[in-house]
């Protein structure tokens, strides 16, 4: 029976886990098939346009022409006037009378271009011409925006919980740490005999007996009897209650056998993992001073390792440009020569932008928790004093 029943809790074990990771896959894998999708489409519908050249760009050579013409024959005269011309020409071109659409609108081009649209952050170096192009662009964001959205807070609950987790259990350690050293050389007392029997007996699911509970609880004997007698009845009903609850739970177990009932179960824990989206970042208690060197340590790393293909950046410039990525403030400023190599960055891009959402989340709460003590503050100070009057 033991070797039959051990193949079983694993598989009841791996069902469980697959359920618990099925909805954050589908929003990772949903995200992936929107970024494939519209670059299939823009590629198709930017990349395959006729570039027509208009007469505004015939104009634009004939002066370009005129100007180095007589900048050639006037090499030396009126130099700061060629300068001012040729700079106000230039001005009026346009960069897609000097770039063929194929070589921009690839599929890996138009993959990161997906990838800045949804994410906002919008580098603005690549960017749709047709008009067709600009509509299925306003569409396509406001479909993956949202998505990427909750894609980061689903995201943000998992690094939420391990961010609390290890630092709770790096307090304890703490914590564990400085009680040592004050019990360090001196006799620490583990507490009384009767009382270690009642912790077992919890732990153990066996009845209480009243009388062991009354010789261990030395608080409860020098209390009053009424409300000794009211501590201890509350004490048996959360006892009564808790055996209540393994009970219900064995009788689950028994009928979760059946196939089909089994399934409802695991769909109901797949919807009740949905509606908890969100719920460890407002549970999230970790000091802004951690997060801000997280952050620092995370740009470092990437500013470290982009410069390997991107060989123009220096690591102050990648640092620059990861941080300017994934505050999704994007100016554009520094272009890319290998895009493609970047989008196998793009977990990078997502985890960081979890955490600086992370960060954000954090400061938000701590600016208003700032807020409700300078209001209540100032609402003390601006509260009338009370004035005795003589009767």
């Amino acid at each position: 029976m033991a070797s039959t029943s051990q193949p079983l809790r694993g598989k009841k074990a791996c069902k469980k886990m697959f359920w618990a990771v099925f909805p954050h896959a589908c929003f990772i894998l949903s995200l992936v098939i929107y970024a494939f999708l519209g670059a299939l489409m823009f590629s198709h519908i930017e990349g395959n346009r006729k570039v027509n050249l208009s007469e505004e760009y015939r104009n634009f050579l004939q002066n370009l022409w005129y100007i180095s013409r007589n900048l050639s024959d006037n090499m030396t005269e009126n130099e700061e006037l060629f300068k001012e011309e040729i700079h106000a020409l230039l001005n009026t071109a346009k960069r897609d009378w000097f770039v063929n659409p194929k070589d921009i609108w690839t599929f890996f081009g138009s993959l990161f271009f997906c990838c800045t649209v949804f994410t906002t952050v919008g580098y603005g170096n690549t960017y749709p011409v047709t008009r067709t192009g600009k509509y299925l662009c306003m569409l396509y964001a406001l479909f993956g925006i949202p998505l990427m959205f909750l894609v980061l807070t689903d995201m943000g609950d998992i690094l939420a919980t391990v961010l609390s987790k290890s630092y709770s259990e790096f307090r304890k350690l703490q914590s564990k740490i400085l009680a040592s050293k004050l019990c360090f050389g001196s006799t620490c007392n583990t507490g009384d005999g009767s009382k270690s029997r009642v912790l077992s007996k919890v732990s153990t699911n066996e009845p209480l007996n009243i009388v062991e509970m009354l010789k261990s609880q030395s608080a409860v004997k020098r209390k009053p009897i009424q409300y000794r007698n009211a501590q201890i009845f509350e004490m048996l009903i959360a006892r009564e209650n808790e055996c209540k609850k393994i009970s219900r739970n064995k009788s689950i177990e028994r009928w979760s056998s059946c196939p089909e009932l089994d399934r409802g179960k695991a769909m109901t824990r797949v919807i009740e993992n949905f509606d908890k989206i969100g719920k460890e970042l407002e549970k999230l208690d970790v000091p802004i001073a951690l997060m801000v060197l997280v952050i620092f340590v995370y740009i470092s790393c990437a500013a470290a390792i982009l410069p390997n293909w991107e060989t123009r950046l220096d690591f102050q410039e990648a640092f620059y440009f990861c941080f300017i990525t994934l505050t999704t403030i994007g100016f554009g400023d520094t272009q890319l020569e290998h895009p493609k190599f970047f989008l196998f960055f793009s977990l990078y891009i997502i985890i960081g932008m979890e955490i600086v959402f992370i960060a954000f989340k954090l400061g938000q709460d701590r600016l208003i928790g700032l807020y409700k003590r300078v209001i209540s503050f100032c609402g003390e100070k601006k509260m009338p004093s009370k004035k005795i009057y003589p009767k």
